[in-house]
């Protein structure tokens, strides 16, 4: 939607302009702020411009019209004195015209009373011989107050009714935060949620309802309306639980969508199952753009990061409105890019997930040894966690967690009020039946995922742990030595979480010949995600010399150093009765990596010996399959000790 301020000089068009982005939320721009050095020049000596000094930046400012109303729209205030500049500045179809007129008078008492202008009060008689008044738009005489002149056009705009840009299905909490969202930065917005009688009535009607001072967001509780509201190519975005509730919306929406309409799923669907629906689409000319979203309801309403994928002709139709949404990395750039074809976008949403997963066992797992292995109070702990965020170990998981371990309700610690049976939504499970499809190592996550499934058995635990007469037991030594042992075994297993995450990411871009750009993918969680921290910055340079974190020159070191801290842990916690399942499992891993001569010789002996399965010889340089008759052997080997 492009609203455009007209008049005369002192007519206060930055006044109404200002005041109506401020309620409607889309961006505010003086047309002065873009002539050119040479216009404000003549301006400021008094000198009138002619329509040869106007053409470049009416031309200038019809191109930015173009580009904001691909972005939701914009307020412009241009003194447009002619028809002939007006038609130049009509760039787009929708737009509101609104004119500001006065008597002479009352325009020069107005410009009398600038400062710090450009536009010498002199020039207002050649701007009004200029003036060609126009038989279309909203005229308002500026003796009314701006409040009551932008409630005016704001009621035009109602009643104008523009096709909104995007529209939003699923009003669950992470829906009507991204509409919120959309709104805040001044993007035209429909909603609509199904209708159910007695259970789900007048959901998107309500919240259009309750946020009336978006006067951009439309709530719909008709399947048909909202899409007949929606602007061509219709773009759709749907915010509703993966699964079969997926194809039933896509299948209710076909009828009313054309070639080249867009739909999103924002929702955290499997991605070969996003995959299929890309294919689906495709065939009948509809675009799909699989698209992970993170960060939660804050992240959502604030500033999430954002994972599309899918069909790229869509997202540059889209990106326009995802950078405007989307959180900004350290450099202020979007939290959003192009991730890949197909199912990309949900494919590393779901990597996401399971390094997610990672992260919050470890720190689980870390706030429990110094609890109940060191005796500190949570309180202490908490503290320990702030000085390790100070000293570069920053991660919004970390300071959350600090959070907890501090915040009390009547003097008690919410913390231990909470029932020891942790959640999950199913990618976890999905990331590790992945990296077993695909043949990659995934220990440290999956264990992350099996530590939240054993938790779900409260009731068995208890009874075994009565049975077992389980406790911990408390840590002997010197608490700081400890302290700095923890603390490099916790940055050690970040960085494999990292690792194992990203080595799936690459087997699976190179199966599928995705082309993933793991450094970009690294910049979008470095804000507005859950996962994002300091580790996160760090890899967005590291991804861009090596996909391999464990192969990088700069952590080699580091990774070495540490791992020591890393055993050292593991066998003090394991022997006092802690269970530490991605501490364990990461050390396995790396280890596992960092092998030379392993064990799995041995396996490949006892698979040919019970099923001749066959070996490679390490001794055979051309690496042929070798089958041992190690029975026969076996029975030579007795006949020469029963010779001897």
């Amino acid at each position: 939607m492009i609203c455009i301020v007209t008049g005369v000089s002192g007519s206060g068009k930055t006044t109404i302009g200002t005041l109506l982005s401020k309620k409607t939320h889309l961006p505010f721009f003086d047309a002065d702020d873009f002539h050119p050095g040479t216009n404000v020049e003549k301006m400021s000596q008094g000198i009138p411009l002619t329509d040869h000094d106007r053409m470049p930046w009416l031309q200038h400012l019809a191109n930015k019209i173009q580009d904001w109303e691909k972005s939701g729209g914009a307020i412009l205030a241009c003194s447009a004195l002619k028809e002939t500049y007006r038609q130049i500045l009509h760039a787009v179809p929708d737009i509101l015209w609104v004119h500001l007129q006065g008597e002479r008078p009352s325009l020069e008492e107005r410009l009398k009373k600038r400062q710090n202008r450009y536009m010498p009060p002199g020039l207002l008689n050649s701007q009004i011989d200029a003036w060609e008044q126009p038989d279309y738009g909203l005229h308002l005489d500026i003796k009314d107050t701006p409040e009551s002149m932008v409630n005016i056009i704001i009621e035009k705009l109602r009643l104008k009714s523009p096709n909104s840009h995007i529209g939003i299905i699923g009003m669950g909490v992470m829906g009507k935060s991204l509409a919120l969202n959309m709104a805040e930065n001044g993007i035209p917005i429909a909603v609509y949620n199904r209708f159910v009688v007695g259970k789900e009535e007048h959901i998107a009607t309500g919240f259009a309802a309750t946020n009336k001072h978006f006067p951009l967001l439309k709530g719909f509780d008709e399947l048909a309306l909202f899409v007949q509201n929606l602007e061509s190519p219709k773009k759709i975005l749907l915010m509703i639980p993966a699964g079969e509730a997926i194809d039933h919306q896509i299948g209710d929406l076909l009828p009313f969508l054309q070639k080249g309409d867009i739909l999103i799923d924002g929702g955290n669907s499997f991605f070969e199952d996003s995959s299929k629906r890309y294919d689906y689409l495709a065939s009948k000319g509809i675009h799909f753009l699989p698209m992970g979203v993170s960060g939660g309801e804050e992240g959502a309403r604030k500033g999430p990061s954002l994972m599309p994928g899918g069909n790229a002709e869509a997202y540059e139709l889209l990106f326009p409105y995802l950078q405007k949404i989307a959180a900004k990395d350290k450099n202020g750039k979007a939290c959003v890019t192009y991730v890949g074809p197909q199912g990309a976008g949900h494919f590393i949403k779901m990597v996401h997930n399971s390094i997610e997963y990672g992260e919050m066992q470890v720190i689980a797992e870390t706030v429990h040894l110094l609890r109940y292995g060191m005796k500190l109070s949570a309180v202490e702990v908490a503290k320990i966690l702030r000085n390790w965020i100070a000293e570069g170990l920053s991660s919004y998981l970390l300071e959350i967690t600090a959070d907890i371990l501090e915040i009390q309700e009547n003097e008690e610690l919410i913390l231990d009020k909470i029932l020891d049976k942790a959640g999950q939504k199913g990618t976890g499970n999905w990331s590790i039946s992945t990296a077993l499809k695909y043949n990659t190592p995934y220990s440290p996550l999956f264990e992350a995922v099996t530590a939240r499934q054993l938790s779900a058995n409260k009731e068995e635990r208890t009874q075994l742990s009565k049975e077992y007469s389980h406790r911990f037991r408390a840590f002997a030594g010197d608490k700081v030595l400890l302290l700095d042992h923890l603390k490099n075994a916790f940055r050690l297993v970040r960085i494999i979480n990292h690792e194992t995450g990203f080595d799936l990411m690459h087997k699976v871009s190179s199966s599928l010949h995705w082309n993933l750009n793991f450094s970009e993918i690294a910049r979008i969680w470095t804000n507005g995600c859950i996962i994002r921290s300091k580790l996160m910055e760090d890899l967005v340079a590291i991804f861009q010399e090596n996909p391999s974190i464990i192969h990088h020159k700069a952590l080699v070191g580091k990774i070495k150093e540490w791992k020591s801290d890393l055993a050292y842990l593991i066998g003090l916690g394991l022997s006092h009765d802690f269970a530490l399942p991605v501490m364990s499992a990461s050390l396995n891993y790396l280890l596992g990596r960092i092998i030379e001569a392993s064990s799995a010789n041995m396996i490949q002996a006892q698979r040919d010996y019970f099923g001749a399965h066959t070996y490679i010889r390490n001794d055979d340089p051309k690496g042929l399959a070798k089958h041992t008759d190690w029975l026969l052997l076996k029975e030579k080997h007795q006949n020469k000790d029963n010779a001897l």
